[in-house]
């Protein structure tokens, strides 16, 4: 055997196809994309799952469940990966760094799953009921567990219309208290009469021009003698 001479076994390797080359491809002259039709021209490209415009696979199917999008930032620990820790106080970095939660984790909840068989403290962390009485029963503390919010029950649809009935009939007396408090206003006074204002006095009539005068060096134009033939 030769460093020249060594080569894949033969059948392992396959040519790349060669779109578009003719009838010499073995594709045709056609290319492999029929003859007519959407697909057999450039861009003619549907969505993936798309069927003709009939309801697709994927809606026809029906759906059943809840995906919690929280789930990367929540995790579970069981009391026998607990025990297997060899440190006696635990919090979440140290569940990280040992690979039982992931880091992108943000809260975590210990459950009672198997057995716990020495004391550890736990700080930070939740942790069930049963989980709880189990380390405690060990010997364990837990301390620092984050404070979940209860739920409070809905209250009956009839007491919550009581609640605001008596809202609106204190809110109305309460109305009524303060328009009755206040003091009447008192009457606004007469208004002082306008002083007379003098009467208008005529005024002189306007002197009458003088009659204008003819202007000096103009004489006046003899009359225009009958011009008529003998």
């Amino acid at each position: 055997m030769r460093m020249n001479t060594i080569g894949p076994a033969e059948g392992s390797k396959k040519d790349r196809r060669r779109v578009g080359r003719g009838s010499g491809s073995g594709l045709g002259k056609t290319a492999g994309r029929g003859n007519k039709g959407q697909r057999s021209r450039a861009g003619g490209f549907h969505k993936v799952g798309f069927e003709g415009g009939q309801m697709p696979l994927q809606r026809r199917l029906p759906k059943r469940g809840f995906v919690s999008p929280l789930r990367e930032l929540t995790a579970e620990v069981r009391l026998s990966d607990l025990g297997k820790l060899p440190i006696a106080e635990i919090d979440i970095l140290a569940l990280k760094a040992a690979g039982l939660v992931p880091a992108a984790a943000r809260t975590v909840k210990v459950i009672r799953t198997g057995k716990l068989e020495k004391a550890v403290k736990l700080s930070g962390l939740s942790v069930s009921k049963g989980a709880r009485s189990a380390i405690e029963a060990a010997g364990g503390s837990i301390a620092g567990e984050p404070v979940r919010k209860e739920r409070t029950a809905p209250a009956d649809k009839a007491a919550k219309l009581e609640a605001a009935r008596a809202e609106a009939a204190k809110a109305e007396a309460a109305a009524k208290a303060a328009k009755a408090g206040k003091a009447e206003k008192a009457p606004k006074g007469e208004k002082a009469p306008k002083a007379d204002r003098a009467p208008k006095t005529d005024k002189a009539p306007k002197a009458d021009k003088a009659p204008k005068t003819d202007k000096a060096g103009k004489t006046d134009k003899a009359p225009a003698q009958d011009q008529t033939k003998d």
